[in-house]
């Protein structure tokens, strides 16, 4: 019979790793991974980090668990509510705790894909540990979003469709197998449905997978009865999503057009796109990417998984239209580094030297991912941050257009909020009793509003309300806005035209934090106008 690894040669050296040690070994790998981001995180805090913008907005979309949200699904605010009720928020390596398991599952995920392309226990662990060490992973792991949990949900929906182009080769035995393919298009459609309930960038791969696999001889695989079955789970798990947005009248949509149209990100043009791509995963990990890539592509014994190739190449074209962020490509790594790990191990069999160079050129990745980690994970104070980052001479770009800071936005977002909750508690406390009574927070966005609901409780502090994404969807909470404590960025003149009378109480001025979280903070009375009467033009979806 013929079989994937029977097809594969030059690379038929490698002996197609069994299920069991292939899973032994991935949850090694897994192991430290899950470690070194937990690790990476209590240093993190040790070293004056605080919590991130969107881990707070994540938390109380939690505490509101819906079937959407203007700008994203549900399934972060699953995840979030899940991370509260089992382990709380204030330590950031339990906060962040599922989503370094998330990143330990793509590291297993990766070993089951070469397993999958008929590798070998090498061609894994090479894959595993690119995957374990490569820079955008151990960044997007090491904090709650879904970003963590989105590879999971595409490479586990790529694995099945692997296998079942495997199943589907010349020389299977159909009846033996269909049971195994049945299960396998079950898997996909879960997999991928949940995907869409977790970020929509899935739907932009999976038309891109759609079109590969109908360029490419696995088009055989969606001629099947089961195939429909699946494409229909995909449909049914992603519909409470659809039903909310049809309900809500698309507020998702109207999010991504006022982004595209806002100068709010930095739009890539696709020659730089594809620079940051090198500069995401680092110049070596991006060697074996492109190895893997040109092995899908090219080789004689990757033929049947042609369309793996085809569907990364169709992705970046469309995310270059699009002008996406860099990030946005990080889930389609892992099957290349898994092809590159299985072209390598089979240019490297019977070469002793062959696979000396590999054993170094792990060990360069290695030593490449310490000198980067600083860069990914804040385990450096950030006077010391500053120092390496003269030291190395490396500035990374960030992906939203702002004015200067020390820091890079990924980690001047978690500064600021003590800041401004010990100076909003101030004014609010500093009020009697009876002012206090009648008194609201409004805030510019939702970084602002969330630090107040989740920690601002433990002050007195009310709930804060604001115009920003899903807050602006929660609503006035009440207020009239008679007596209000403002965090905008508005001046006194502006303010007047809606209130009586607007005082500067403070100002925010941590130097480390956004721009945007430094600045004024009024206590303004006797509103003209009701908030709910104009809360339509609150909304600022950004």
């Amino acid at each position: 019979m013929t079989t994937a690894a029977a097809q594969l040669s030059p690379y038929d050296t490698q002996r197609r790793t069994g299920l069991r040690e292939t899973l032994w070994l991935g949850l090694v790998f897994a192991f430290v991974k899950i470690a070194v981001e937990v690790v990476a995180n209590i240093v993190s805090q040790h070293a004056g980090y605080g919590i991130f913008r969107d881990e707070m907005y994540y938390l109380i979309c939690g505490q509101r668990l819906a079937f959407g949200y203007v700008d994203q699904p549900p399934m972060v605010a699953l995840q979030a509510r899940l991370t509260q009720m089992l382990f709380g928020y204030d330590h950031l390596w339990s906060l962040r705790l599922l989503s370094a398991v998330a990143g330990g599952a793509k590291v297993l995920l990766t070993g089951l894909l070469v397993r999958a392309l008929g590798g070998g226990r090498g061609a894994a662990a090479l894959a595993m540990f690119a995957v374990l060490t490569v820079p955008v992973y151990l960044s997007l792991d090491s904090f709650l979003s879904m970003n963590s949990f989105e590879p999971v949900f595409w490479m586990t929906a790529v694995l099945a469709l692997l296998e079942i182009v495997r199943l589907t080769s010349p020389g299977a035995s159909p009846a033996s197998e269909y049971a195994a393919k049945r299960i396998l298009w079950i898997v996909v459609g879960i997999s991928a449905g949940l995907g869409l309930e977790n970020k929509a960038t899935l739907a932009f791969y999976l038309v891109c997978l759609l079109v590969a696999l109908l360029l490419t001889r696995a088009r055989r695989i969606l001629f099947s009865r089961w195939a429909i079955i699946g494409i229909a789970i995909i449909f049914l798990v992603a519909l409470p999503n659809l039903i909310w947005q049809a309900l809500n009248h698309f507020p998702t949509w109207e999010w991504l057009r006022a982004v595209q149209h806002s100068d709010k990100d930095i739009k890539l043009p696709p020659l730089q796109l594809l620079t940051t791509q090198l500069v995401m995963l680092g110049p070596l990990h991006s060697l074996l990417g492109l190895t893997g890539l040109g092995w899908l592509l090219i080789a004689k014994g990757a033929r049947q998984w042609r369309f793996a190739g085809i569907t990364y190449l169709l992705f970046l074209a469309s995310m270059m239209a699009l002008h996406a962020k860099d990030y946005y490509l990080a889930p389609a790594y892992p099957i290349l580094f898994a092809a590159g790990a299985m072209a390598s191990a089979g240019w490297a069999a019977h070469h002793r030297a062959r696979r000396a160079a590999l054993w170094v050129y792990a060990g360069v990745l290695g030593i490449a991912t310490v000198l980067i980690l600083p860069y990914t994970v804040p385990v450096l104070s950030p006077q010391r941050f500053l120092a390496y980052e003269q030291w190395t001479g490396f500035h990374p770009q960030d992906m939203e257009t702002h004015d200067p800071t020390p820091l890079p936005q990924f980690f001047a977002d978690r500064f600021g909020w003590t800041d401004l909750l010990n100076k909003v508690s101030t004014i609010y406390n500093s009020l009697p009793p009876d002012e206090r009574a009648r008194t609201g927070i409004f805030t510019r966005n939702y970084g602002e509003a969330s630090a107040i609901n989740l920690f601002g409780p433990r002050l007195g502090l009310p709930t804060a309300i604001s115009g920003h994404q899903n807050y602006w969807m929660w609503g006035p909470h009440g207020y009239t806005g008679d007596e209000m404590i403002l965090v905008v960025q508005d001046s006194p003149a502006r303010l007047s035209e809606f209130y009586e009378s607007c005082t500067l109480m403070a100002r925010r001025n941590d130097p480390l934090a956004m721009p945007w979280e430094r600045g004024p903070i009024y206590l303004c009375k006797g509103r003209k106008t009701p908030l709910f009467a104009e809360w339509k033009d609150f909304k600022e979806y950004r």
